[in-house]
């Protein structure tokens, strides 16, 4: 990992952080909800979280693509081989129930593919941190007092940054049973149906569900086999998990090519796809 990349990784760390403690001042009082014309919920939460997270990446001098920002035209894009892309709040909708189940996406594409992974969980602070060129994910617990000169990122003693420090392993998974992805908002047709073809496969078959980017974690971290997703997705909704998936060996899927997702298409939304081990 050279000097520069780990900068950039304590950047995002520290952006992801900040974030999310200002999506705690808001989510602990009343909020005003408000309608993209794509009929997707947004709140202050969402703007005020990205304009830290701009503040701190905006210094980095490297391209942002993030939801809340107005995107750049594609022609410009398309000339990107490294950028941010940027989730603010991904999980408005966990957000407005209350659940704890939203998190900051932070990812750092090159070449269309993620390289390190940024996920934040505000409500419990669980920060997930993958390095995909050194195939090592962590997920931390991070102090109330965050001492960001102390991180070391690939230290699996504790710090003083952070209470504990877990590496992520998933677990291959057994031949008679299997553990599903399902989301929260989002279960399909298509989702069931799948679902439907692996039950005739294994004996025993357990939706696991959550919701934002924690889905990703879940196969990270060996708490689930497979994830499919037939439901829409940006690609700021998956490239953070994406990078802390394949940093353990997880592939995430185009079920179209059959290949690994790409970022910075023309059209930003997903294909279908796939994670698995």
């Amino acid at each position: 990992m050279t000097n520069n990349l780990k900068q950039l990784s304590i950047t995002a760390i520290e952006a992801a952080i900040e974030a999310g403690k200002e999506i705690i001042k808001i989510y602990n009082q009343d909020f005003d909800i408000e309608f993209k014309k794509d009929h997707s919920p947004l709140t202050t939460a969402d703007k005020n979280a990205n304009d830290i997270i701009n503040s701190f990446l905006l210094k980095t001098d490297i391209p942002i693509i993030s939801e809340e920002n107005k995107q750049a035209a594609y022609s410009v894009r398309k000339k990107w081989k490294l950028f941010w892309m940027v989730d603010p709040l991904d999980g408005t909708k966990e957000f407005i129930k209350r659940n704890g189940e939203f998190t900051v996406n932070i990812a750092l594409i090159q070449d269309q593919k993620p390289i390190l992974g940024v996920i934040y969980v505000p409500v419990i602070k669980e920060l997930f941190f993958a390095d995909v060129f050194e195939k090592k994910a962590f997920k931390y617990i991070v102090q109330t007092d965050l001492n960001i000169d102390s991180l070391n990122l690939f230290d699996s003693d504790k710090t003083k940054t952070f209470d504990s420090i877990q590496i992520l392993k998933p677990l291959k998974k057994l031949s008679q049973r299997i553990r599903v992805v399902g989301s929260r908002s989002h279960m399909n047709t298509e989702t069931t149906d799948f679902i439907k073809t692996l039950k005739k496969q294994y004996k025993k078959l357990e939706i696991v569900s959550k919701g934002s980017s924690l889905k990703f974690c879940l196969l990270a971290e060996g708490k689930a086999d497979i994830y499919p997703r037939f439901a829409p997705t940006m690609e700021w909704d998956t490239a953070a998990g994406h990078a802390i998936c394949n940093a353990v060996g997880i592939q995430i899927i185009d079920i179209n090519t059959q290949k690994e997702l790409l970022y910075n298409k023309e059209n930003l939304l997903n294909p279908s796809f796939i994670g698995k081990f």
